[in-house]
């Protein structure tokens, strides 16, 4: 399993290269490795497949950046430009879809007002679903196609996963836009359990 580590001055996220979505963080590089490994579970459920039992390979560093600072992966690496042949890229679009489900799942099964954080703040349910369509509105043209306002999110979904099958060319390696989106979409739907207790 091979991991890369984003390291910011606060941050550090260990990212599962080959697994879209599976990203974590914590204050350094061991605990960001141990904090990813802790989420394996969930990430299988999310997914809906066994993951194969491996030592983490650490395959290399990335100086993150303010965005790593604030809480999110920032970054494209040099193991991007890696070309995705068709079955890889059809394997990891099936992911990004089952991941895709699994949060219509968890939206579906929240209440409409999530558990507020210790000073009272937090988006409730549909401000979270809204947010996370909105976003990959606005990843889509990192995936190489653009996605008009108030498009139904069925047919934006399609519209960008259709954008990678056609290797339209894109903002970002379609690597690293497939992590990132289903990183943004796995991080609310695990947001939304946690606060829907």
């Amino acid at each position: 399993m091979r991991v890369y580590l984003e390291c910011g001055q606060k941050w550090t996220f260990a990212c599962a290269l080959d697994w879209p979505g599976w990203c974590r963080r914590a204050k350094g590089d061991e605990a960001a490795v141990e904090e990813l490994l802790s989420y394996a579970d969930r990430y299988a459920s999310a997914v809906g497949m066994a993951l194969p039992v491996e030592t983490p390979a650490i395959v290399g560093r990335v100086t993150g950046n303010a965005t790593t600072d604030f809480g999110a992966p920032a970054l494209p690496t040099e193991w991007d430009l890696e070309a995705l042949d068709d079955a890889e890229l059809d394997r990891q679009l099936h992911l990004l879809e089952r991941i895709w489900d699994s949060f219509d799942k968890v939206v579906a099964g929240a209440p409409a007002e999530l558990r507020k954080g210790p000073r009272g703040g937090g988006r409730d349910r549909d401000d979270v679903r809204r947010h996370v369509m909105e976003a990959e509105r606005g990843y889509a043209p990192k995936a190489g196609t653009r996605v008009p306002p108030r498009t139904p999110w069925e047919q934006q979904r399609a519209m960008i996963t259709d954008a990678f099958r056609r290797r339209e060319a894109g903002q970002w390696p379609a690597r690293y836009v497939l992590r990132r989106m289903a990183w943004h979409v796995l991080d609310h739907s695990w947001e939304i359990e946690d606060r829907s207790d």
